[in-house]
């Protein structure tokens, strides 16, 4: 049972997770087209298992990190899609698994294909099946040299790209937590706009120190008053001792009953189905850098949407040109183009408040180009695993994708 809870606290933000022994993914040409029968591949274990094709595609960012990408261009019936691509962007922790947890009636990534999409998941660098790189192995600490400003730059950039070039279609996007913040970020700055036709945003980050989960904030100080000790380790295997100690410590000083962890960093989830967990911990639970959690939590502790600080204004300097780190400015985002965003009223992690100050952000954006749904009841992971997310969720964002 300890172990069980503590592989859960990797569903969540603020515990590092690991994988050894695992295999680095041989490099491959940008653009390669793997079989779609690879047994090494989600498209096999997740999606042809359901009765659905499914391609396995790879992607090489600008930084040389090789991803992967698979894509479900049929749905159940076998129609072919003649509708236009979506991309699926998973949060933190987590892989493209995410859209594909639960029934093909239940899971966004087959409802998507069963209504006439053509869908595309993404895996972001250090998950599962895209740990691959040009040189550089996951065993090199200079692999996890990144944080989400990273997978800003170059990770969403690499999978919008590849899948105009492969369609010759501008797309759809939809993103969960983590990928929603990648988004909103590339949006500030005006990139991939040229290719997206819009954007839905489930449980959206950007402003976080209005969080109201106490052991998300006191994880939030730690890494940071210790960011030293946590930049020397590379991952920390989820079950293991280190990320064990760490919750447990917590939970102790804070005099917190931890025995329902998931709750207590995301909120009050009403409506996933707990065997579902069971086939996230087969799967494994997806490493992230060390940089990345000491990233979002600066973003806690300041209440700024900024690049990394390194905490020396030398070092600022050197990566910046300035001494502190530059902002990402939500009011630049372009007011024309279509967002749908949907909140959870129980949600932890993005918080009402945080959400309407990102609302406030957006307060210039074009009332027809904005679609904001509260869903009272949700909390942080009803999103991607919630049984009834389809007519509460995903059946609106798909009108919304329709209607551009």
């Amino acid at each position: 049972m300890a172990n069980t809870i503590v592989s859960l606290i990797s569903l969540v933000l603020f515990c590092i997770t690991a994988t050894q022994g695992r295999k680095t993914l041989q490099a491959n040409n940008e653009g390669q087209t793997l079989s779609p029968f690879n047994s090494d591949g989600m498209c096999k274990t997740m999606v042809e298992t359901q009765g659905y094709a499914c391609e396995e595609h790879k992607v090489t960012t600008e930084d040389g990190y090789i991803l992967s990408l698979q894509r479900m261009p049929v749905g159940r019936s076998g129609k072919k899609a003649d509708k236009p691509p979506v991309l699926l962007q998973h949060g933190l922790f987590i892989d493209a698994i995410t859209w594909l947890f639960n029934s093909p009636n239940e899971s966004l990534g087959f409802i998507l294909v069963d209504s006439g999409y053509d869908v595309w998941l993404s895996n972001t660098r250090g998950t599962k099946y895209s740990s691959g790189h040009k040189s550089l192995s996951p065993n090199d600490k200079a692999y996890w040299d990144w944080s989400w400003d990273e997978l800003t730059r170059y990770d969403l950039p690499a999978f919008v790209q590849y899948v105009y070039n492969h369609t010759g279609q501008t797309m759809h996007y939809a993103g969960h937590s983590l990928g929603t913040l990648m988004a909103l970020a590339a949006f500030s700055q005006g990139q991939v706009l040229n290719m997206l036709r819009s954007a839905a945003l489930l449980s959206p980050i950007a402003h976080m120190n209005q969080i109201t989960s106490q052991l998300t904030k006191v994880a939030a100080d730690t890494f940071l008053a210790d960011d030293l000790y946590w930049l020397g380790l590379r991952e920390i295997i989820p079950n293991g001792d280190v990320a064990a100690k760490f919750v447990e410590g917590i939970c102790h000083n804070l005099q917190l009953n931890c025995s329902d962890l998931m709750t207590l960093f995301t909120g009050p989830n009403c409506c996933v189905n707990s065997s579902k967990i069971d086939v996230y911990l087969d799967h494994g639970p997806q490493p992230t850098a060390t940089k990345n959690l000491i990233h979002l939590s600066q973003m806690i502790r300041t209440g700024i949407i900024a690049k990394y600080d390194y905490g020396d204004q030398g070092q600022n300097m050197q990566h910046y040109g300035q001494p502190t780190p530059p902002p990402y400015d939500m009011t630049k985002i372009s007011n024309e183009f279509p967002l749908f965003l949907s909140y959870g009223g129980q949600d932890m992690l993005s918080d009402v408040r945080d959400v309407q100050v990102l609302l406030s952000d957006l307060k210039d954006h074009d009332g027809n180009k904005l679609v904001v749904l509260l869903k009272k009841d949700y909390a942080h992971v009803d999103f991607v695993l919630g049984v009834n997310a389809k007519q509460m969720v995903y059946d609106p964002m798909i009108d919304f994708f329709k209607q551009n």
